[in-house]
């Protein structure tokens, strides 16, 4: 009596099989993002790193203090910035030798968008300046006089229409 059992010759080759390709899969795709991961380490800059903490920690006291002086002078600004230009319009404790002003824009992530501009005051006692590129985005701005004496700072979020009040606060 001969039985008929099916012939075990035609097996699907492993290459034709789901479980091998996933075995194989997940590993590999977990190398190849480990190594973009760590080619995006070693290759970028981190601008929100300092390198000298140490240093930049106690500039914060002589930051406070020019942030303090400014308080003391009473200094109370409104900041317009449109299409383009830059004004600044001192409401109390306007500088009196009518030097120009540094106005100081600190992305909050990207430092090499950083730029300053250079305020003249105008007949009017406004002080005024233009820009070229857009600002877009979050961002850190200070005024200064040209000898550091006093500062302001406030973040902002850019574009903004109207007057924004400038004046001291931390």
């Amino acid at each position: 009596m001969s039985s008929s059992q099916p012939s075990s010759d035609k097996s699907i080759p492993w290459y034709k099989q789901f479980w091998p390709w996933f075995l194989i899969i997940v590993p590999l795709s977990s190398m190849i993002f480990s190594l973009n991961y760590a080619k995006l380490a070693v290759t970028t800059q981190n601008d929100l790193v300092i390198d000298e903490y140490y240093k930049e920690g106690r500039g914060i006291n002589t930051r406070l203090d020019k942030l303090e002086r400014a308080l003391q002078l009473g200094i109370d600004t409104r900041l317009t910035i449109t299409n383009g230009a830059v004004s600044i319009e001192f409401i109390q404790g306007a500088p009196k030798q009518g030097d120009a002003l540094k106005l100081n824009f600190y992305h909050v992530t990207l430092a090499n968008k950083d730029f300053t501009l250079l305020l003249t005051r105008d007949a009017n006692g406004i002080y005024r300046s233009s820009y070229d590129a857009p600002i877009e985005g979050k961002w850190r701005v200070s005024l200064l006089p040209q000898n550091d004496e006093w500062k302001l700072q406030k973040t902002l979020q850019l574009p903004y229409s109207g007057t924004i009040i400038f004046a001291p606060d931390y």
